[in-house]
């Protein structure tokens, strides 16, 4: 899993409520069960037209949010099923951060172990953020997990808290897997112990 420490982006804002799973990764694209590729699915139905051409309305088809990599969103982002598909459309596509007054519970969880990190606002902060975000390229929003704040185009600052273990691990690049090979000599120290007491075992 990818380091996540400083993060400076354009900010795509996506004034949506309740987004759930379903509309971030439809289901079509669930036949997988690798991380990559699924890019090209997020948020198919609001990206693209019947024809299968891009909708030039939809905010990440906009020439001054290409590249994005901030995701500005409306209240109870990542509700309905528990798809982990979800976090890795986002994180395939080049989201690493989602700023909203709150997610679901589930797929909050899912972006910490996917490199994804998921920043809980008040709804007077949102509203600042999504009028900086409407600025488009000339509005950059730097995200840095270790201070805990967001830094505005204008320089204003906003605090955000954090799980410190949660922080640990996107600091350090650490899934579940990674976390398990951080004790690899205390897990041979062990079996090699074990080995010795017990070598009918």
């Amino acid at each position: 899993m990818d380091k996540f420490t400083t993060l400076t982006s354009v900010a795509a804002p996506l004034p949506l409520v309740n987004v759930d799973t379903d509309m971030i990764i439809p289901k079509q694209y669930l036949k997988t069960i690798k991380r990559t590729g699924l890019g090209k699915g997020l948020f198919s139905e609001l990206r693209y037209l019947d024809d299968g051409s891009d909708n030039p309305d939809f905010v990440l088809n906009k020439p001054s949010y290409k590249g994005a990599s901030i995701l500005i969103a409306g209240d109870n982002f990542g509700c309905g099923s528990s798809r982990e598909h979800a976090p890795w459309a986002l994180l395939d596509f080049g989201i690493r951060c989602v700023i909203s007054t709150s997610f679901a519970d589930i797929f909050y969880n899912n972006c910490f172990k996917n490199g994804i990190l998921p920043i809980k606002v008040t709804p007077e902060q949102l509203k600042a953020l999504f009028d900086d975000a409407s600025r488009g390229a000339n509005a950059r929003i730097t995200v840095d997990l270790e201070s805990q704040t967001i830094t505005g185009p204008d320089g204003g600052t906003i605090g955000f808290e954090i799980d410190a273990h949660r922080k640990h691990c996107l600091l350090n690049g650490l899934d579940d897997i990674g976390l398990t090979k951080v004790k690899e000599d205390r897990i041979a120290a062990f079996e090699s112990r074990l080995e010795a007491e017990r070598p009918w075992a």
